[in-house]
Parts: structure tokens; sequence; C-alpha cells
């Protein structure tokens, strides 16, 4: 018998039209909420519309026994990451999940790349996800509950070509953690997800899906965007207990992706270290044998400082 049910639950999936997007939204629909299927339903790059993605999917939904409905607004304005909230609470009353999958990618690097690639990254992952999370916040504030996932990747980590994308996906582990700073005592989660699946943003001049393909994966197996799906139902349940957490999901395996600090180096007289002081403990401060992992900026800055502790009342 499944335990994690939506039964009641509503939930908003931006980017949902294909993909990995769209295997969230028909597993949350199966498993019982009532879903808004939103996407523009423009190209890889984020040009364009097409009305048909969303209505595709929420139509599968519908014939499952599901219920859905299609909204193809651009998230990347305010005001149109304002509408698929606004049709979630018109339609069923309320909304208690936000996957904000929508996204983009346009391969540029330095030296070619210029500002507009910067920008269009930005507003579909960064701001997209801004906008839409800022339009659920007050109903989620009101209920005292709500699951928001966002969507990053291992782009991050970057490739030569990648350099809007590797940006915007960094970003969006930070807004997360503010976030869920924001949230505070509330019942409202915001973790996110770097899903790894064959999709049509799943390569390109660097790693296409043709080169996947000629080492052995095609666009099922475990690179099916279906595998991602479970990582992210979990996350958008009411049993999900972590917040302002990263999770990886995908090709067979899943992983929890954190940012830590290392012990590092204290110098006798920090008054007095010179820049042959620091490259001479380099090793020292690099030192991976023992870290700490931040909640949050305050307790990142207590344990950095933990050693100045006192001397300013000493004083």
């Amino acid at each position: 018998m499944r335990q994690h049910l939506f039964d009641d639950r509503v939930a908003v999936v931006t980017g949902a039209g294909r993909g990995i997007g769209r295997a969230y939204a028909l597993l949350l629909g199966e498993l019982g909420a009532k879903v808004v299927v939103n996407d523009l339903g423009g190209s890889m790059e984020g040009i364009g519309s097409d009305k048909g993605p969303a209505e595709s999917v929420a139509a599968e939904i519908n014939d499952a026994g599901g219920t859905a409905i299609a909204d193809t607004s651009d998230i990347s304005t305010a005001e149109g990451g304002l509408r698929p909230v606004e049709s979630a609470v018109e339609a069923f009353g309320r909304i208690d999940v936000l996957v904000n999958n929508a996204g983009n990618v346009r391969f540029a690097g330095l030296p070619d790349i210029d500002a507009a690639n910067i920008e269009s990254h930005l507003a579909v992952h960064v701001l997209g996800a801004f906008h839409t999370t800022r339009a659920a916040w007050p109903h989620m504030l009101e209920r005292n509950y709500g699951r928001v996932v966002l969507t990053g990747s291992i782009g991050m980590f970057g490739l030569p070509d990648n350099l809007g994308y590797a940006t915007a996906k960094a970003a969006v582990i930070g807004m997360a953690r503010s976030m869920t700073s924001s949230a505070a005592d509330h019942d409202i989660k915001v973790n996110v997800i770097a899903p790894n699946a064959m999709t049509r943003m799943g390569g390109g001049p660097s790693e296409g899906m043709d080169a996947l393909r000629e080492r052995g994966h095609s666009g099922g197996g475990v690179m099916d965007p279906a595998l991602v799906a479970p990582m992210v139902a979990y996350l958008a349940h009411e049993r999900c207990d972590v917040s302002g957490e990263v999770f990886l999901a995908g090709g067979g395996r899943f992983a929890h992706l954190f940012v830590g600090v290392t012990e590092g180096w204290l110098p006798a007289d920090p008054l007095k270290v010179t820049v042959e002081d620091v490259a001479q403990n380099l090793d020292r401060i690099k030192d991976h044998s023992g870290y700490h992992i931040p909640g949050n900026l305050m307790e990142c800055v207590s344990r950095y400082l933990a050693h100045r502790q006192g001397e300013e009342g000493e004083a």
C-alpha cells in the first residue's frame, strides 16, 4: 500500500509539458494530486510558444483518472509567474506544492558569450522560480504548509560552453537556503533537485544526446526522466522533513549534494599574515579531512569566527 499519496493536495509544476517536468506531473497526478501543468511550449533556448505540450500532459493525467489543467504562462515574467498559482487557487481552492522545473539553455562561453545569454538564463531559472514561489508563498503561509522544489543542476560545476546555465543553476541553491530561512517555523519546505536524465536539455555541443547514445544510453532505461520523479515526489510530500538541501537523482542513483567549509588554517598572529604565509599553508586551508556544513549564514559566520568569541567583550 502506498503511503506517500497526495490526496486533496494541489500542485503546480512548471516546464511540465515535456521531459522531466512531464514525469513529475504524471507521478503527482497518479499519486492523487490535482495538477496545474505549466509550460510555455518554447524551444530549448526559450524561444516561441506552443499550447500543445501543456495541454497534452494535462490530458494524459485526466485520461488516467487524475485531475489536471493546463497553463501556458511565461513564468520568466512577474505576471506570468503569478498566473499558474492563480489558476491553482481558482480551479482547486489552494496550492500545496510548487515544482519549479522550467528552464532553458543557450550554450556559449568566454570569450564569445554576451550579457544577453546570462540574462536569458537568469530570467527563466532564477527569476522564474522567484516569481512563482513569491506568488505561492502567501497562500502557503496562510495554511502554514507548503512544499517548494527548485531545479538545480550538476551543470553548475561548469563546462567551457555553459557559463550562463551554470551561473543560474548555482544561484538556485542560495535561493533555496534563503527561502528556507524565510519559512522559519512554518511547515514550508524548500529543496533543490539536480536531475540526471535523457531530455532535449540533457546535452549540447559539449555532451549531446547523440554522444550519450553512442555510449549506450537510450531515451529510456536508467536515463528515463521518470526515474527522477520519485525523489521530487518525496520532496513535495507532507512527510518530507528536510529543507534547504540539494539532491541528485537519475541514472540509477540518488545522492545528497552539500556545501561544506573546511576547518582551515589559524595563523598564530592573523595581523601579520603575508601572501607567502597563505601560499605555504594552502594545503591546510583546503584540507577536507574535517569540514562543517552550515545550516544558514549566521551559523556559518558563528562557526568561522568561533576562535574570536569573547574578544570584543574583553577589549
